[in-house]
């Protein structure tokens, strides 16, 4: 008997210790979910949204920590500064607990189909920088909370269902740089207000003289004036009335007259779509507005023998303009959708930072109603990619040694100054041969801003869904979405080895000559056999500096590591081509290399990218072709 109790408490005792156990490990993970509050806000806000492209499936509850999570992005601290989840189709609402995120700087859902009111509870984010909903199916006011945002500079509601009043309270913040309402359904008087970029058109039920659209009735008289007009009429009859009325009015229309003017001075928002029936001709900044009817004639009405080339969002064709001087005009693809139109957003946008002689220069656009239009200089020598591979077919001379050369260096020059001295730095994201043009002395020139970010110096890189062309990608692009200016090095070092091949980076039948369908590899193993005369192209005739051709192949391999940190930055890459630096950053890595070949080979470019789930575009977008 008392065998059987001993065994007995014993089985008991067991028995608690693994209720106890259970109970501890349960409580373990919600004291760690409890402790990181962002980790719940994000979970709360994945279930409040509708995801069927399972874009948010990183985002869970029993993380510790959501800076491993896709989109977002976290500070040095560990805390979330950012989401970016544009065109991801998006659907569902807007979650209150987005207030649980506290240091955000960066909410952009911009091109999604979420519905509901704008939370007011966003109005707690007090370090919010930038806030884009636009291209949504958002209702409601636009709340008065948001005037707590102190820190804003960027605010972009257009697109959406917006009702309500023109937000006066948002005057408060001193540096909104830019508001666009436009396309919402708000209603009611538009005061005169400071906002250097602001839009509002596509509000019907807008009114005052700030848009240059009357108010129904008459325009109430300024206070000052309406107290004189009373005290005249009581002291001198219905003369000295009828005078100080004038007057009055003058005062008031004169005063109109100047907040007009200077309204219009302030107004430099590509935002706003001019009336096509008015079509006034008025450069903004630096870029023109053209007509439409003028860029028909001088593209002879799109004919397509003036085609110049196709791409994932737009036709290019050549045009002569009424002064003689010739164009590649841009017309964008899927009017009035979000991707084109923030495609031309965005390519407005750069161009209004980046100006200098190895970047495309845009000299215009048309807005109306139903087009989008980008108008460049036409570079008379193509693209580097026309050039390398259809020599044969147009009769036009190959591209010398010296020549590419150049191409090398003007190119470098280009990506530098974008990532170094353009604020915010701007990363391409798809550098490869068919993106940079050559004018009519062959210098280099980077064109085709589609896919291009801007991203603060302060910031290490922007998480977007995969997209550009296969063999150009960086690896951890392709791996995580998330791209910075070490993934344009990556690209710009394929770039220097489609100049020295003639071939293009990615191509299933150098499978069966070379075993190798990516370039990237392909060079690695002449690199590696000290076979570095099979590269060169042949349309070369074996007229190049053999020197000068393994210092490029090494400053090309140097840019395409599979580390973005192990990679160089362009301001290093202009000056190994200068011929500084190259040769001790070179036996460093090819030192290391053989160390790490020797401990475990390294896995060819294209295993990593067929082992990676991800979404491929090829895109061939702006400029000449």
């Amino acid at each position: 008997m008392i065998r059987r109790s001993a065994a007995g408490v014993f089985q008991l005792w067991l028995s608690l210790l693994a209720c106890i156990s259970h109970a501890l490990s349960a409580t373990s993970v919600v004291l760690i979910n409890d402790d990181n509050s962002e980790v719940m806000a994000l979970w709360a806000i994945r279930q409040a949204l509708q995801d069927p492209q399972n874009a948010l499936a990183t985002w869970d509850k029993n993380y510790i920590s959501p800076c491993t999570f896709a989109y977002i992005q976290c500070s040095a601290e560990q805390v979330v500064i950012r989401v970016d989840l544009p065109n991801e189709q998006l659907g569902g609402s807007l979650s209150p607990h987005f207030a649980g995120l506290p240091n955000l700087q960066y909410l952009m859902l911009q091109n999604n189909n979420i519905s509901g009111p704008i939370p007011w509870e966003l109005g707690n984010l007090t370090q919010l920088i930038s806030l884009d909903l636009s291209n949504n199916n958002l209702t409601g006011s636009i709340p008065n909370t948001l005037r707590n945002l102190k820190s804003l500079t960027y605010l972009n509601l257009n697109n959406n269902k917006l009702t309500g009043g023109f937000p006066v309270f948002l005057s408060s913040i001193t540096g909104l740089s830019i508001l666009n309402l436009s396309n919402n359904n708000l209603a009611g008087f538009v005061p005169n207000v400071s906002f250097p970029n602001f839009s509002v058109q596509g509000n019907p039920h807008l009114c005052g003289a700030t848009i240059k659209r009357e108010c129904l009735g008459d325009a109430p008289l300024p206070l000052a004036a309406a107290v004189n007009v009373s005290e005249r009429q009581s002291s001198k009859g219905p003369m000295a009335s009828g005078l100080a009325l004038g007057g009055a009015v003058l005062v008031a229309a004169v005063a109109l007259a100047v907040l007009w003017r200077q309204h219009n001075s302030n107004q430099q928002s590509f935002f706003d779509v001019v009336n096509e029936q008015q079509e006034p001709d008025v450069p903004l900044g630096q870029l023109k507005k053209f007509h439409f009817r003028d860029l028909q004639i001088a593209t002879g009405n799109f004919d397509s023998k003036n085609l110049l080339g196709q791409g994932g969002f737009g036709n290019v064709y050549k045009g002569c303009l009424t002064d003689g001087s010739l164009v590649a005009v841009k017309r964008l693809k899927g009017q009035g959708s979000a991707a084109a139109e923030l495609q031309f957003q965005m390519e407005v946008e750069i161009i209004s930072l980046a100006v200098h002689r190895n970047l495309l220069r845009l000299r215009g656009f048309c807005m109306t109603p139903t087009e989008r239009l980008l108008v460049y200089p036409f570079m008379s020598n193509g693209s580097v990619a026309s050039r390398l591979r259809e020599t044969n077919i147009h009769g036009k001379p190959a591209l010398d040694w010296s020549t590419r050369k150049r191409i090398a260096l003007g190119s470098a020059r280009g990506l530098l100054y974008m990532h170094e001295h353009c604020d915010p730095k701007i990363i391409h994201r798809d550098v490869k041969a068919a993106n940079i043009l050559l004018d009519e002395d062959f210098e280099a020139v980077v064109g085709d801003f589609g896919l291009a970010k801007l991203l603060d110096h302060c910031d290490s890189h922007v998480t977007t869904a995969v997209r550009g062309t296969v063999g150009h990608i960086a690896p951890e692009y392709l791996s995580t979405g998330q791209s910075s200016e070490k993934t344009d090095v990556f690209g710009y070092g394929v770039l220097l080895l489609e100049l020295i091949t003639g071939q293009r980076a990615f191509e299933f039948d150098r499978l069966s000559r070379h075993n190798n369908m990516l370039l990237l590899d392909w060079v690695k193993k002449c690199q590696a056999e000290k076979r570095l005369d099979l590269l060169v192209d042949v349309d070369l005739k074996n007229d190049y500096n053999r020197m000068e051709l393994e210092e490029i192949v090494q400053v090309a391999l140097l840019c395409s590591q599979t580390s973005p940190s192990e990679r160089p930055k362009m301001s290093d890459v202009v000056r190994m081509l200068e011929g500084e630096g190259l040769v001790e950053r070179w036996e460093k890595w090819w030192e290391a290399e053989k160390r790490r070949s020797l401990e475990a080979p390294s896995m060819p470019h294209w295993e990593l990218i067929h082992d990676s789930s991800w979404d491929i575009e090829a895109t061939q977008l702006s400029g000449p072709r």
